[in-house]
């Protein structure tokens, strides 16, 4: 078990090495990038902040704890962005283009294979950024020594439901190829999960957290952290966890059974 989980750390070390070099050839767009995401990280504080300027809470939070949740969903979508985002891109590309066809031969778990491949070396620059505005505001809200402890764990339950959400949405790449349409839709979903639960209502709120359960990404962890009493969501955001790996397994072979390539 340790020798294969070696290999694959062997082999994803070849990928972000080849990601990097790749990336940093091109410097101008590569500072664009590191550009791009201050501006993203920034823009969405301060909208909260010009928020709270006008209201004392949003709910039942005042504005260190939502500023607090919403710099743990941009650290959560900075791994995102660093691990995860192009691979996304680039499956819609393999599929319509044909190239998946040597993915697949390749002997690797094709899952690894296709979302573990590209990695952003620009978002590697903003992480201290991100990591240092989180700790600020967990100090604000008074989280213990315990929540600190867990935070690393949570931080990596929420990119792991984040992205299973995701992998199974793009196994719809299979019969539709063009995925365009599904990127966009991730992307799309990504902006409802960084808001918390309460902001949504009724029927709506049901669906984004049993049926489409994005809002389980922020409010699971970060509802636990501000009050140990509201473990509810996070107890179900491990249930889904797995519920997902079983349907992402099952679907993603029925996905390869399915597919039909465009070089043949």
């Amino acid at each position: 078990m340790m020798e294969k989980v070696g290999h694959y750390w062997d082999v994803y070390k070849k990928f972000v090495s080849t990601s990097v070099s790749v990336e940093t050839s091109f410097r101008t767009s590569f500072i664009l990038l590191i550009f791009m995401d201050l501006f993203f990280f920034f823009s969405s504080v301060g909208s909260v902040s010009f928020i709270y300027d006008h209201v004392a809470n949003i709910g039942p939070w005042q504005k260190d704890q939502l500023l607090f949740f919403l710099t743990f969903m941009l650290m959560i979508d900075n791994l995102h962005m660093m691990i995860f985002s192009q691979s996304f891109w680039e499956f819609s590309f393999n599929i319509k283009s044909g190239q998946l066809d040597y993915v697949i031969l390749k002997p690797m778990n094709t899952i690894f294979s296709v979302f573990f491949r590209h990695f952003r070396a620009s978002s590697l620059f903003n992480t201290p950024l991100f990591l240092g505005f989180l700790i600020h505001y967990g100090i604000k809200v008074n989280l213990s020594l315990f929540d600190w402890l867990m935070m690393p764990l949570f931080l990596i339950l929420s990119l792991v439901l984040l992205i299973l959400i995701e992998f199974i949405l793009s196994t719809s790449m299979f019969w539709l190829t063009d995925g365009i349409g599904i990127n966009f839709l991730r992307m799309q979903m990504q902006q409802l999960a960084r808001w918390p639960n309460f902001i949504y209502q009724g029927f709506i709120r049901k669906v984004l957290t049993v049926l489409l359960p994005v809002l389980l990404i922020g409010s699971g962890p970060v509802h636990f952290l501000l009050d140990k009493n509201q473990w509810q969501l996070l107890a179900t955001m491990v249930l889904v966890i797995f519920v997902l790996v079983i349907i992402l397994n099952w679907i993603w072979k029925v996905g390869l059974r399915n597919y039909d390539s465009a070089s043949s």
